[in-house]
C-alpha cells in the first residue's frame, strides 16, 4: 500500500513542478521515486520516510544551482526589468536636490533622478539606468567600460 502511496506523491510533485518550473518539487519527487523503490524491497515506513528526505535535501542542495544556471538562462527579461542597464539621454537638468529631472528612454520621456543625492547631471549627457522606482529611472552617470 506504501508503494502507491509514493507513486501518487511523485505523480503529484511532478505535476507541481510542471505547473510552476520553480526547479523546486521535482527534487522531492525524486525522493519520492527512492522511496517507491524501498517500499518495493519491504522496508519499513520509517526508512522510506528517512530515504525520502535524504535523497530529496541531497538532490535539492547539490543539483539544484547547476539546473538554475542552466534551465533559466535563456529567459528574456521584459517590461521595466529590460531597461536596467540601457543608456537614456537627459532632457532636463538631474538634480535630487531640486526634485528635477528627465531623461529619454526607448523613445519615451521618463521622470529621472540620480542614484546619490550628491550628483548633478546635465543636460545633453547620456546616463546608464540602474534601477526602477516606480515610474522613475534612477540613473548614473556612465563610468569608463559601460
Amino acid at each position: 500500500m506504501a508503494m502507491i502511496g509514493w507513486l501518487v506523491v511523485f505523480v503529484a510533485l511532478v505535476g507541481i513542478e510542471v505547473g510552476t518550473m520553480a526547479l523546486t518539487t521535482i527534487w522531492f519527487a525524486g525522493g519520492a521515486l527512492a522511496a517507491f523503490f524501498m517500499a518495493l524491497a519491504g522496508l519499513s515506513f520509517q526508512v522510506q520516510m528517512t530515504v525520502f528526505l535524504a535523497v530529496s535535501f541531497v538532490l535539492l542542495i547539490f543539483t539544484r544551482p547547476f539546473a538554475v544556471k542552466y534551465v533559466n538562462k535563456g529567459t528574456v527579461r521584459t517590461n521595466v526589468d529590460g531597461l536596467v542597464g540601457k543608456k537614456a539621454r537627459v532632457l532636463e537638468e538631474i538634480d535630487n536636490g531640486s526634485g528635477s529631472g528627465t531623461a529619454v528612454l526607448n523613445g519615451q520621456e521618463w521622470t529621472a533622478r540620480a542614484v546619490r543625492d550628491d550628483l548633478v547631471i546635465h543636460k545633453g549627457e547620456t546616463v546608464i539606468v540602474k534601477e526602477i522606482r516606480g515610474v522613475k529611472l534612477m540613473v548614473d552617470r556612465i563610468s569608463e567600460g559601460e
